[in-house]
């Protein structure tokens, strides 16, 4: 829910280490302790999705046709610059993804659900889980980054105190002051080929190999263009403490039987033929009579 306006900021600008909430081997965040918490939460129930750590990456699953947000907390004492991406593009901007570019402003104790891909400051396009050629990144010809979020999280540069001056004369008025600078308009997308799509669709690890082998029924899930709906912001200048984010996270997803295949989270157990015969036995003996 959200629980303020977030602010969009125009202005351009040592990650902290990732830690976790632990819950019977999900994490319900993704969390940099004094500055930011990143949770991934189903619209469909408003559950928060578990994350899973497999050979040094998170992981969610996510359920096709389900509409999902990311959401955003700061835990830093001042605002914050959160810049996400979804599939390697700018949540915001529609470009393809880079640290210096436009985000969301989140101010003390902030929390936010980007719910969309950003079309005005009053609308967004839903994220919605869908399959990787009905992605937005595909359809716009990126789809080689399909099946991740990323967040970058910047500190704002604090403002040094300003030193006493004694002038003889009022200094000059500089005009240009105070304008904010203006934001350059990605380009028009290109549709991708067939042909990437399909190479993208080969690119995968030795696991996800293994099982589209064994189930090519199975696409790889991406993130569409879903309905409009309202979500306002309003818009702020930021500066970035530093060039690099403070805090950076990287959430892959996919389907939830492909990550149990691949030994991401844990499958069911395995039906039995015989549930009540785990061991053999003969006729047992009559109660005693007392």
């Amino acid at each position: 829910m959200n629980r303020f306006t977030p602010l969009l900021a125009f202005a351009l600008a040592a990650c902290l280490p990732v830690q976790f909430s632990n819950a019977n081997g999900g994490m319900s965040s993704a969390s940099s302790p004094g500055l930011a918490d990143i949770q991934v939460i189903d619209r469909a129930n408003g559950q928060a999705l578990p994350i899973y750590r497999h050979n040094g990456e998170l992981w969610v699953a996510g359920i096709p046709g389900h509409s999902y947000a990311v959401r955003l907390h700061n835990d830093a004492p001042g605002r914050i610059l959160t810049v996400v991406s979804v599939d390697g593009v700018n949540a915001v901007t529609g470009e393809s993804a880079a640290w210096n570019q436009r985000g969301y402003v989140l101010s003390y104790s902030g929390s936010y659900d980007v719910s969309g891909w950003r079309k005005t400051q009053e609308k967004v396009a839903d994220f919605v889980f869908t399959s990787l050629e009905d992605s937005y990144a595909a359809t716009t010809g990126r789809p080689h980054d399909v099946g991740v979020i990323g967040v970058a999280v910047f500190r704002e540069k604090i403002p040094e105190p300003p030193v006493a001056l004694t002038l003889s004369t009022p200094p000059a008025r500089d005009e240009s002051a105070g304008a904010a600078p203006a934001a350059s308009a990605p380009a028009s997308p290109v549709p991708a080929p067939s042909s990437e799509i399909q190479r993208s669709l080969k690119q995968q690890t030795p696991l996800a190999q293994a099982l589209s082998s064994a189930n090519q029924s199975l696409s790889r899930l991406g993130t569409g263009h879903g309905p409009s709906e309202y979500s306002y912001v309003g818009t702020t200048s930021f500066e970035r403490a530093h060039a690099e984010p403070d805090f950076l996270v990287s959430i892959r997803y996919d389907r939830p039987e492909t990550l149990v295949a691949m030994g991401v989270i844990p499958g069911t157990a395995h039906p039995r033929a015989f549930p009540d015969s785990a061991a053999l036995g003969f006729v047992p003996d009559p109660p005693t009579r007392r």
